[in-house]
C-alpha cells in the first residue's frame, strides 16, 4: 500500500535547465534593451510583464512546481492570490486619497 503523500518523482534533464537559463538571460537582456526605448507610461508595464514571465519560469521549473502535486500548485496559487489582493487594496487606498487637499 502506497503512502498518500508519495508521488512519482520527475527528473528534469540538464537540457531543460539550460534552455530555461538561456531564456532568462534573453529576457534580462530584453528588459535592459526596453529600458532604453521611450514608451511613455508603458515602460513600467512592459518591464513588469517581462519580470512576471521570468518569475513564472523560475517558479515552474527551478522550484519544480510544474511537476509537483495539485496541493503544491494550489498553495502557490493561493499565495499569488493573496499577493494580488494585498496589492489591490494598497492601490485602492493610494488612488482614493485626495492629494494636496488637506
Amino acid at each position: 500500500m502506497s503512502e498518500p503523500t508519495h508521488h512519482e518523482q520527475h527528473i528534469v534533464t540538464p537540457k531543460i535547465y539550460l534552455i530555461i537559463g538561456a531564456t532568462l538571460l534573453v529576457l534580462t537582456g530584453a528588459t535592459t534593451a526596453i529600458s532604453y526605448v521611450e514608451l511613455g507610461v508603458f515602460n513600467a508595464v512592459v518591464a513588469l510583464a517581462i519580470a512576471c514571465i521570468k518569475a513564472s519560469l523560475v517558479v515552474l521549473f527551478f522550484m519544480h512546481v510544474k511537476y509537483s502535486s495539485k496541493l503544491t500548485k494550489l498553495t502557490v496559487a493561493a499565495g499569488l492570490f493573496t499577493f494580488l489582493v494585498l496589492i489591490t487594496m494598497t492601490m485602492t487606498d493610494y488612488i482614493s486619497r485626495a492629494w494636496g487637499l488637506w
